[in-house]
């Protein structure tokens, strides 16, 4: 609690003996509050900044989210006892404390990308930013409440509702500008190098102008010094972000990286394959979506053709696929010369504008772009099915649907393995259509793999599961591992679905590394998954495990 000693009524010098100000008692205490709003958005930029590159770096973004906001919020609580030891000297220390806040705090995206780039870990550096800025950010308020209590007159309740009023006010802003305004103008390591710059100036600029009085000619000359080292690292940091992102992209994905694009989706990253003009690398193309290893060159037919072939059999005039805007699963669908229309729904269009023009890519996927029965609508998939009619208004459009969705264990990914998700599904079925889902890694992922089965049934699906041999999958951080530490898969996991009751497999001769799942495991896997849903909850909350788990 605050101590403070409450002025008479009558007109006097304030409490505590008074302060000399260069302004209005007023101007200054409204310049407080600025400064606290100016400090309070800085503050809430670095935890989402802190949350949003946990969630790429280590994956599982529910679990980020906990373990920066838990910490952050002990750890103001800590410094907010902490503060008690600098009330003496709140002036000098709320300085300091903003110039440390805005180094840790703008220079924290750097080094956790450092961190998961050259050492391959970025948790426990998580934890120590999400540590420290939460004390700095915790010490705030008690100093800047002793600084205002210092000439306002005020009531100690009107102070502290001012100063949490700014407080909360500045944390609305903090947070709309982080997604709406740094990340697509500035990008996030940018975008949090400038807001510690701001955080630096703010700070310094209210303890050297309004309470320069309160500090020796060597506390001044000490404040001004770190803060100009504080602004010249931050500044010296920003100047070479673009040197720093090709440097660690090359420790990440290794060389011959040719495309490396932030969309307002996510990071799309190619190596490997010819590029414009013939040049690039000799080696197979690899297209990287966020981190994760979405194609390869050397084996991406294994995945598409089991994906697409066991769902083609039968009733194939039109086709829709969900995702897939690298165009290698349209590939595989328009080989079939019956196919009168293929609907393919991406989120991303310039995933769609990459598969079109990139040399290697539209190669690869046999310039699938160019054939007019191929219609494409830039749309979540979600969305989609929901206002997606078939002729005359009336539902069941097309024969087959392919969902080639991002994995299911990425927790953004979720509603797009809902049962209501497979509900809108089913109802643009024609009788008799066929739904086939990539479902994840039966043996790195069990739980999430059985999860999807057992939605897919209790959204009136009958299912056979299925899976294809290949490389382990998953993100850039080696062969054997993925990028949170957990076993990379090495087989691709399906399941075909049929509303109303169980598909019959057929199993493409020319796919000899296909094979259907073994019954025993089958059962075993779905009452397994029934555990993995949340009591209570609807069928389509699904809970999905760390992988290996």
């Amino acid at each position: 609690m605050i101590e403070q000693s409450v002025s008479p009524p009558q007109q006097g010098p304030p409490p505590r003996g008074g302060t000399r100000l260069p302004v209005r008692a007023d101007a200054a205490r409204y310049l407080i509050l600025a400064v606290v709003f100016v400090c309070a958005a800085c503050g809430l930029v670095y935890e989402l900044e802190l949350v949003a590159l946990a969630s790429y770096l280590i994956g599982d973004s529910v679990t980020q989210a906990s373990i920066v906001l838990s910490v952050m919020v002990f750890a103001m609580g800590v410094g907010s006892l902490l503060a008690k030891r600098l009330r003496c000297r709140a002036a000098f220390g709320f300085g300091l404390l903003e110039a440390g806040l805005a180094l840790l705090g703008g220079c924290s995206a750097l080094v956790l990308y450092a961190a998961f780039a050259w050492i391959g870990e970025a948790r426990y550096a998580l934890v120590g930013f999400s540590l420290a800025i939460g004390i700095l950010i915790g010490a705030e308020i008690p100093l800047l409440m002793a600084l205002i209590q210092r000439f306002s007159q005020q009531e100690a309740d009107r102070t502290v509702a001012d100063l949490f009023a700014a407080d909360y006010v500045g944390a609305l802003v903090g947070g709309l500008a982080f997604p709406f305004l740094l990340l697509p103008s500035l990008g996030q390591l940018t975008g949090t190098l400038l807001t510690g710059a701001v955080n630096a100036v703010a700070g310094g600029t209210l303890v050297l102008s309004l309470f320069r009085r309160d500090l020796t000619r060597r506390l001044r000359w000490v404040l001004v010094t770190v803060n100009i080292l504080v602004l010249a690292v931050l500044a010296t940091a920003a100047v070479m972000v673009g040197d720093f992102e090709r440097a660690a992209r090359r420790a990440v994905y290794g060389d011959g990286v040719r495309v490396a694009v932030q969309t307002e989706v996510q990071e799309i990253v190619v190596r490997g394959g010819p590029g414009p003009g013939g040049g690039g690398s000799a080696e197979p193309l690899e297209l990287y979506l966020d981190g994760r290893l979405r194609v390869s060159g050397r084996d991406e037919f294994r995945y598409h053709e089991a994906l697409v072939h066991p769902a083609m059999r039968g009733p194939r005039a039109r086709v829709l696929i969900l995702g897939g805007g690298d165009g290698l699963a349209a590939r595989e669908v328009l080989r079939y010369g019956d196919v009168r229309a293929v609907t393919l729904v991406d989120l991303d269009p310039e995933v769609v504008e990459l598969a079109r023009t990139d040399p290697a890519l539209s190669a690869l996927n046999g310039h699938v772009y160019d054939d007019p029965r191929l219609r494409v609508v830039t749309s979540d998939a979600f969305t989609f099915l929901r206002g997606e009619r078939g002729a005359d208004g009336a539902p069941g459009a097309y024969d087959v649907i392919l969902s080639d969705l991002p994995d299911p264990g990425i927790t953004p990914s979720t509603k797009l393995y809902s049962e209501e998700f497979y509900g809108l599904a089913a109802r643009i079925l024609t009788p008799g259509g066929r739904l086939a889902v990539h479902a994840g890694s039966p043996t790195a992922q069990p739980r999430t793999y059985w999860t999807v089965d057992a939605t897919l049934r209790a959204a009136g699906f009958g299912t056979r599961p299925y899976l294809a041999a290949g490389r382990p999958s998953g993100f850039a951080a080696g062969p054997d591992r993925t990028k949170d530490g957990s076993p990379a898969a090495r087989d691709w996991g399906f399941m075909l679905a049929r509303p109303g009751g169980p598909p019959r497999l057929a199993l493409p001769t020319d796919v000899p590394a296909l094979r259907s799942l073994a019954t025993g495991p089958l059962e075993a896997g779905a009452r397994g998954a029934e555990l993995t849903r949340v009591r209570g909850l609807p069928a389509s909350t699904l809970v999905h495990p760390r992988y290996g788990e």
